[in-house]
């Protein structure tokens, strides 16, 4: 069940100018559900990605990796649940490929014009000419309104769709950014079992575009994690249409810092509904570490306690067994911390200070906050002055369950 994810009403999803979505049912591992998308993308467009570290990254990842860098624009996309095409070896790379060149030679463009992305189950081939004979229903099927059935189309073990719209000025132009993920399990940093879809109408210059693209993963899908597994299929998009009239040409412009935070903002509540909509999830944790020397270190303490099972179990229960949040910090790789210097609260709760539990703590207190769906923990290591944040979600009996029965 997921963790207080808003979902958008369809008239607050606004259509991007440039951008057309076709969505259909090829079959490609189930009958009767939507499991194919196309994006059709304006001349003019640009396009950049960020995507998986994972050594056994799928076909089309290396597809994708390789079409971006060959300087050609970008012109659609072309996504497929169900079947990963991971794990594939060279045949996987011709289906790929072969799905690129299916969809050019509809659109009339070139198929390293064309980026391919897939989810589902990793070590089975691509059944390509299910893909080829779904892509004619997928084009008849465009429409800028398609945000929606998109984030529908993309799912696989997500219960819920995940969807991000907004609106505002800049430079008096009125500029939408409206975006889509997907991800509910196999969700670590570098990146996740996801994907993601976010789009403007502003313009963006491609160099710009490369530079942002990292700094939004950066801020958001590379701070949350389900499980600790890294996936082999992640991606993140980010287009710019150009078709409301501003362009941005770089960090100096007027209007980039304005349009940053927006899409930042915007990345962030994508990756967020992941982690809200996680396999089994029951409660959105957020894990703040303060007070650190430098950002890797915040980040491995947060990611120590954040990726625990004894930590993610115990709030499951709302067994306030808090000590193991002490241990993660202590294994977490800092080998010259002073955990004297070491604070730790729930909520607004102070659990531990000086090295040992806070006298005045009460375990009622610890459980009264980690009834709640949302829980920040906040450890303060007495270090420095970094802070970082990475968002969890806890361990319950349907994540082994949804995990165990994944392929039925």
């Amino acid at each position: 069940m997921a963790v207080n994810l808003h979902i958008p009403s369809d008239d607050k999803v606004y259509p991007v100018a440039g951008i057309e979505i076709g969505v259909t049912e090829a079959g490609i591992r189930k009958a009767n559900r939507r499991d194919l998308t196309v994006f059709r993308l304006s001349p003019g467009t640009t396009v950049a990605g960020v995507f998986t570290r994972n050594r056994f990254c799928a076909a089309p990842v290396v597809v994708c990796q390789q079409h971006l860098a060959s300087g050609q624009p970008i012109r659609a996309l072309v996504i497929n649940t169900g079947n990963a095409n991971a794990g594939t070896g060279e045949p996987g790379m011709l289906a790929a490929n072969q799905t690129c060149k299916a969809l050019a030679k509809l659109m009339g463009i070139q198929p390293d014009q064309v980026l391919p992305f897939s989810t589902g189950v990793i070590l089975e081939p691509l059944p390509v000419d299910r893909i080829e004979a779904g892509l004619p229903a997928a084009l008849q099927n465009l429409a800028s309104g398609n945000w929606v059935c998109a984030a529908h189309g993309i799912m696989t073990t997500d219960t819920l769709p995940k969807i991000h719209s907004q609106r505002l000025t800049l430079g008096g132009k009125a500029i939408t950014i409206t975006g889509i993920s997907k991800g509910a399990g196999m969700i670590r940093p570098n990146m996740a079992t996801m994907l993601s879809y976010l789009a403007t109408d502003a313009g963006i210059a491609q160099p710009l575009m490369n530079q942002l693209a990292r700094e939004l993963a950066d801020t958001s899908f590379n701070r949350i994690t389900v499980d600790g597994d890294t996936s082999t299929n992640d991606s993140f998009i980010v287009m710019a249409t150009g078709q409301s009239g501003l362009v941005i040409d770089s960090v100096s412009h007027p209007e980039y810092a304005a349009l940053k935070t927006a899409l930042t903002q915007a990345a962030l509540d994508l990756a967020q509904k992941i982690v809200r909509d996680a396999e089994g999830a029951t409660k959105f944790m957020t894990i703040k570490v303060e007070q650190a020397k430098t950002v890797e270190e915040a980040l491995q303490v947060a990611y120590a306690v954040a990726h625990s099972p004894l930590v993610k179990t115990a709030f499951f229960a709302s067994d306030p067994n808090l000590g193991r949040i002490l241990a993660a910090i202590g294994y977490a790789g800092i080998t010259d911390l002073d955990v004297s210097g070491v604070n730790l609260w729930l909520g607004d709760v102070l659990v531990a200070t000086k090295g040992g539990r806070n006298p005045d703590y009460q375990e009622a207190d610890g459980q009264r906050i980690m009834k709640e769906p949302e829980i920040l923990v906040r450890i303060a290591l007495g270090r420095g002055q970094v802070s970082e944040t990475v968002y969890t979600c806890d361990f319950s009996h349907e994540y082994v369950s949804i995990n165990a029965d994944y392929r039925s």
